[in-house]
């Protein structure tokens, strides 16, 4: 498959790399910052992002930019009609008007939070201890997370999904918070906290807590190769389901919808 890659920073390198061992080429990479990109682009200018992208002859993109470029990237990709897979992170508030503009342009995006197979696996294991421990009142839970300093979300999009899980699991924790406490916190309410330092790839961990004991669930990330791998494997599932038929173009999916099954 010829690949163009919108983002060429730490993970758009490594993303190159991994989709170079597993027999794809990659025909572009885009990014405004990066000396080694093969086209290099103003900031913020979108159009010429899209120009390089379609002039390269990609069949599929891979977007990892930043939360405060994604969004008009993907508005620039989807006219494309290229099948888009998107790792930044920090527009899930933002989901409804993406579907939207993907069902006006015919355009088909997939996104994760989180590529890592790994990680995908703790959101079940995570939803599944929920569930078994909202049976006792006694434990309360909470979610802490861990990133490198370079990081510009907080929390990270997977400390999120993690807290959804945990919330699908007990259905009575009902409000998310992310802010400090300046009061006793409600039962009803669940802590998602964050932590920048170093270069700490990820680490997020779910606490379910009692006055007898603390049960600790914890993934942690050795590096971003996960990521990359994931990400290259969800493109080649998508190009395949919309090549086949079982999906659709024209929308946004998750995980579920191109590792089927899994997820």
């Amino acid at each position: 498959m010829k690949i163009a890659l919108v983002g060429y920073g730490k993970m758009g390198h490594m993303l190159e790399q991994t989709a170079l061992s597993l027999g794809h080429t990659v025909v572009a990479t885009v990014d405004p910052f990066a000396p080694d990109a093969s086209c290099k682009i103003a900031a913020g200018d979108t159009k010429a992002m899209a120009q390089a992208v379609q002039q390269s002859g990609a069949e599929g993109v891979i977007e990892f930019t930043s939360p405060a470029a994604v969004i008009q990237n993907i508005e620039a990709l989807l006219p494309l009609k290229l099948p888009v897979v998107v790792g930044s992170t920090g527009w899930a508030d933002k989901e409804y008007a993406v579907a939207k503009l993907a069902a006006s342009t015919g355009g088909t995006i997939m996104r994760s939070a989180n590529f890592s197979i790994g990680v995908n696996l703790f959101y079940k294991i995570v939803e599944e201890a929920s569930r078994l421990v909202s049976n006792f009142d006694e434990y309360d839970m909470a979610v802490w997370e861990m990133h490198h300093n370079q990081k510009a979300d907080s929390p990270s999009g997977t400390a999120l999904d993690v807290a959804r899980r945990v919330m699908a699991g007990n259905p009575a924790k009902t409000e998310l918070v992310t802010d400090a406490f300046h009061a006793k916190p409600q039962k009803n309410q669940l802590h998602v906290s964050s932590t920048r330092c170093g270069s700490v790839p990820g680490t997020h961990t779910v606490f379910f807590d009692s006055p007898a004991d603390t049960i600790e669930l914890t993934h942690t990330a050795r590096s971003r190769q996960g990521f990359a791998s994931g990400a290259v494997h969800a493109l080649e599932n998508l190009v395949k389901f919309l090549s086949d038929g079982t999906l659709a173009p024209g929308k946004l999916y998750g995980m579920s919808d191109v590792f089927p099954g899994m997820f």
